[in-house]
């Protein structure tokens, strides 16, 4: 029960979209090129906007528990993600920055202030604010200009993975040659039994930036596996924002 109050505060970090939407077309065929000049695509593509204010749906599933919930995202690139989840009533707001995560949930009369470890017991894997913020956005977690990539073309897609992978896991990166935006990135760990698949079914157009319509975090471990599915209502780029937020008197610290 404790690990799924975690769980459905960080199954909403992801975005949506308001204003004017068009479906981004995705039936361009991959041609035969270098890893190098997907990986410089890849990047170009990167979001540009300063700020993102969004709107999401998000359902929950881990074999035991099912629940959805609606979660408002505020996002100042590259400086902090906030998070408010409801259903009906307000479930539990988040604060994340480069150095710190901090989260309370007014049902549960908790909260958790630290560092990153959090996410960390969420997803399986190591991660920093820069490639949190960049899973949801369509980026891949690792930068694929800094190391040589080997390539494939698999069913109609570019497969990036570096040369030298890490001693403990495997990363690939699926790479959509429409709009150069992620299709999926994959990190495995064979040793440990362990898979984390992120996966952007479809993209959108706002304001002529690409920008993911629905996102699957899909999280698989030798006797449990957790499936987060988001679906983006709403999206707003370079607005004022305001980030509210303060820990109520009172809630119990959580540990891990």
């Amino acid at each position: 029960m404790k690990f799924l109050k975690y769980l459905l505060f960080f199954s909403i970090v992801l975005t949506s979209c308001k204003t004017k939407k068009v479906m981004v077309n995705s039936n361009v065929i991959a041609k035969d090129i270098s890893a190098r000049k997907v990986a410089k695509k890849h990047i170009a593509a990167n979001f540009d906007k300063k700020t993102i204010d969004a709107k999401l749906k998000v359902n929950f599933n881990n074999g035991m528990t099912k629940q959805s919930l609606s979660v408002r995202m505020k996002i100042k690139k590259d400086e902090v993600i906030w998070l408010s989840g409801s259903k009906i009533i307000n479930v539990f707001k988040a604060e994340i920055t480069p150095t710190s995560v901090r989260y309370y949930s007014s049902l549960f009369k908790n909260y958790f202030e630290g560092d990153f470890s959090m996410i960390h017991e969420l997803l399986g894997v190591e991660i920093n604010y820069e490639q949190l913020q960049n899973l949801f956005l369509g980026q891949s977690l690792q930068n694929v200009k800094k190391e040589k990539q080997d390539i494939e073309i698999v069913n109609n897609a570019y497969v990036l993975s570096p040369k030298a992978q890490a001693e403990l896991f495997d990363i690939f990166f699926t790479i959509n040659p429409s709009h150069f935006k992620l299709d999926r990135q994959s990190i495995i760990s064979p040793l440990k039994g362990q898979r984390l698949d992120i996966i952007y079914p479809s993209y959108i157009l706002v304001n002529d930036q690409e920008f993911p319509s629905e996102m699957m975090i899909k999280a698989k471990q030798k006797k449990a596996f957790t499936n987060i599915d988001l679906t983006y209502k709403s999206v707003v780029f370079d607005t004022e924002l305001t980030i509210p937020f303060s820990i109520p008197n009172g809630y119990k610290r959580l540990n891990f």
